[in-house]
């Protein structure tokens, strides 16, 4: 015997585009809050060295330093690849760091540095990796020494083709 075909349990086109619209942006949601709580604790937040002594981070967690090398701080310890220095801030704020490693070319005393790493309990901050940043000052080595008209000659002689 043949049953005539029942309309009501299938959904029209019209409807089953919504459907899966829906089902598409619920899961989108949910990928995006479950890349955000896994990225979370990866989050590198800066702090001053003011900002630091007055309010530190938790012990351990991964944050960025940013201030000067302190003139007259810098030492490398007898294992020649550990360097400690104080990074300090504009009020005269000093933070102790701690870094084992190559230290960047620009990395001098009296230069800006970003440090990425932890504080330790005892107040140091422990780097992973030194960012050394220049001044408006900056030349490049390789053209130190020229005239303002020389160093047009050389950049103009570089980006010859590249257009």
């Amino acid at each position: 015997m043949n049953h005539p075909a029942h309309n009501g349990s299938r959904l029209k086109p019209k409807h089953q585009r919504l459907v899966l619209i829906v089902i598409a942006l619920i899961a989108l949601i949910g990928a995006g809050l479950l890349a955000a709580y896994a990225l979370r604790n990866q989050a590198n937040y800066f702090y001053l060295p003011e900002q630091m002594q007055a309010d530190p981070p938790e012990v351990g967690q991964a944050v960025r330093l940013g201030g000067m090398v302190e003139q007259g701080s810098l030492a490398t310890d007898p294992d020649g690849v550990t360097l400690r220095f104080a990074v300090t801030g504009n009020d005269g704020s000093r933070i102790p760091v701690q870094f084992s490693g190559i230290a960047p070319d620009l990395f001098v005393e009296g230069s800006g540095v970003v440090a990425e790493g932890r504080l330790a309990a005892d107040g140091t901050f422990v780097a992973d990796n030194l960012l050394a940043k220049h001044d408006e000052n900056y030349v490049p080595r390789e053209l130190e020494g020229m005239s303002q008209r020389q160093v047009a000659e050389v950049t103009e002689e570089t980006t010859v083709g590249i257009e």
